[in-house]
């Protein structure tokens, strides 16, 4: 494994070393601080979309100081993205807010496929292997408004009307001006900026990073919420996708009753960009569907909004103390609903790699396999969604041909369980990056991979005789090791523990029984290690008697040199 060398910056003293042993409770990252203005903060999020706030969330819980500004007056409530895919939700529990995100969203079973009013089938949710194995519908500005609610928790507010209108980076800090809403400025540092901000990033503009990529045409996007009268009903969790020649029409039900309507469609009139109207939805709507006597009772408060999008990735998500998360680092048309989970992965990605550089635990390169692994799933999101045709409008020709093969596709369990899968993000992985480790003589053998989600698989540990599943006994604010507890003999748990000594990283040693064999299948041979990122991917596999993989491992992600922090003026 190599990590990329590293910028020769000032960093935290190195922490000492520290083990977990399986059925310690105790947080890693230290207590609660109260984040002030200005001085006193360790890292300034722009941004408090829930790109940024999923950032702010995590590196709270790790106990770095946070600031979060916005330029917006005030929260915005529209209609924009509505679902969290598997791997997302995932990660947000991890952070302790996925189960007031369940209570506020709901999880559709199944959507029906129609070609205008022909039935074509329907595709069924929840086929992955996980606690959150189907996707949630909810709201944007309800995710967000959650979101706040914790990060106030943890001692943290938004900032609104407060602009970054000026960015410096030096070797040890970031020098930032801010307008505020009654028209003062502000100049302030801190260590570290992160550019949340959306497309028209001031951060990605002040650090000169090219945002790359080009305009989509020929597609705009109609959504709005409303109550439809139509023969459909309004069952709970059941979804509908209309396909017509130039137009797909996606149909999601909204926790508190009603539908969105979500409309991709050609572009006939490009200058036209005001929000749309009851009458254009409803039109769409019932040309598309081609149900009669349709009408739509929007919602209140009114949700309608019109897009139209470009395919862009920066071409590189840092320099030096600034980083770029979300939209501000990779955008693309909504097509398959995944651009708010992809920056929600990339904040739960850099958060814990942020805290550990700044604490002096790991090398500055460390910062550079966040840019790595998060910009190279955004290329394969932009390249993939060029070519779904569930949801891209095609020319009537393309229409007839993709829909013909619909009925045959979903009556195969197989299909269905690919394509859920798929959308779920459960099988994204970071294999090949930097991070990923793997055993040569474990290439063609079972388990995981380096760089994969580590399985959710039910095992027993140590002291509990109740099987759980894994992913509980993980935690955001460690490394875990995980090995088979009959393989766990005393010199074994010592020669781990003496490798893992040697590490300033935070690792608890978890030995576990899985379920039945089936789990033990899924977790692979029992005479390996698997080393688990605290978000949750394998970032090394290696035969478990080979502990100096281990310590050569985590050797590398050591910091290079100790160097004093810097310390504001």
């Amino acid at each position: 494994m190599v990590i990329p060398a590293p910028r020769r910056t000032p960093c935290r003293r190195r922490a000492p070393a520290r083990t977990l042993n399986a059925g310690e409770s105790e947080r890693e990252a230290g207590g609660r601080v109260d984040a002030g203005k200005g001085e006193g903060v360790d890292v300034c999020v722009v941004g408090a979309g829930p790109v940024g706030l999923t950032l702010a969330i995590a590196l709270r819980r790790l106990g770095l100081r946070v600031r979060i500004v916005d330029k917006a007056p005030a929260a915005k409530h529209e209609a924009r993205a509505l679902v969290l895919w598997a791997r997302a939700r995932e990660a947000l529990d991890s952070l302790g807010v996925g189960e007031v995100l369940r209570r506020h969203g709901m999880e559709p079973a199944a959507v029906t496929i129609h070609a205008r009013d022909r039935f074509l089938g329907e595709l069924t949710t929840g086929w992955a292997l996980s606690a959150h194995a189907r996707p949630l519908n909810i709201e944007q500005h309800a995710i967000e408004r959650l979101l706040r609610e914790e990060l106030a928790r943890l001692g943290t507010r938004v900032e609104w009307n407060t602009e970054v209108t000026d960015l410096k980076v030096h070797e040890d800090r970031a020098e930032y001006t801010l307008r505020h809403g009654d028209g003062t400025v502000e100049s302030a540092a801190a260590p570290w900026i992160v550019g949340c901000e959306g497309t028209a990033s001031v951060v990605r503009d002040r650090l000169g990073i090219p945002f790359e990529g080009r305009r989509r045409t020929g597609l705009q996007v109609v959504q709005g919420n409303a109550r439809p009268t139509w023969p459909l009903g309004e069952r709970p969790g059941r979804g509908h996708i209309f396909l017509a020649p130039h137009r797909s029409l996606l149909v999601f039900p909204l926790p508190g009753g009603g539908f969105r309507f979500f409309c991709f469609r050609d572009d006939p009139d490009p200058a036209l960009t005001a929000a749309p109207t009851v009458d254009e939805l409803r039109d769409l709507v019932a040309d598309t569907t081609r149900i009669p006597g349709l009408r739509l009772e929007t919602t209140e408060p009114l949700s309608l909004n019109r897009a139209r999008f470009s395919d862009r990735v920066a071409a590189r998500l840092r320099h030096g103390r600034g980083l770029l998360a979300g939209d501000a680092a990779h955008a693309w048309a909504p097509v398959g609903g995944h651009g708010m989970n992809v920056g929600i992965l990339g904040a739960h990605n850099l958060a814990w790699k942020l805290a550990a550089v700044h604490r002096g635990q790991a090398d500055e390169g460390l910062l550079d396999t966040y840019c790595d692994e998060q910009r190279r799933m955004a290329v394969r999101y932009v390249r993939e969604m060029r070519f779904n045709f569930m949801e891209l409008p095609l020319p009537p020709l393309g229409h007839r041909a993709f829909t013909a093969t619909v009925p045959g596709a979903l009556a195969r369990r197989g299909f269905q369980r690919r394509l859920d899968l798929c959308l779920s993000d459960l099988r994204r992985n970071h294999r090949g990056g930097a991070l990923s480790r793997h055993h040569p003589a474990l290439h063609r053998r079972s388990g995981p991979h380096a760089g994969d989600r580590m399985p959710d698989v039910r095992v027993t540990a140590a002291g509990s005789p109740v099987a759980r599943r894994l992913h509980t006994l993980l935690a955001y604010e460690r490394w875990t090791l995980v090995l088979r507890a009959e393989w766990a003999a005393p010199g074994t748990l010592a020669a781990l523990r003496a490798a893992c000594a040697r590490s300033p990283l935070p690792v608890r040693i978890l030995p576990v029984t899985p379920r039945d064999g089936i789990e033990a299948g899924r977790l692979g041979r029992p005479d390996r290690l698997y080393l688990v990122r605290p978000d949750g991917y394998v970032g090394l596999v290696a035969p478990l008697a080979r502990t100096a993989l281990l310590r050569d491992y985590l050797a590398v992600l050591a910091p290079r040199q100790k160097i004093r922090p810097h310390r504001p003026h």
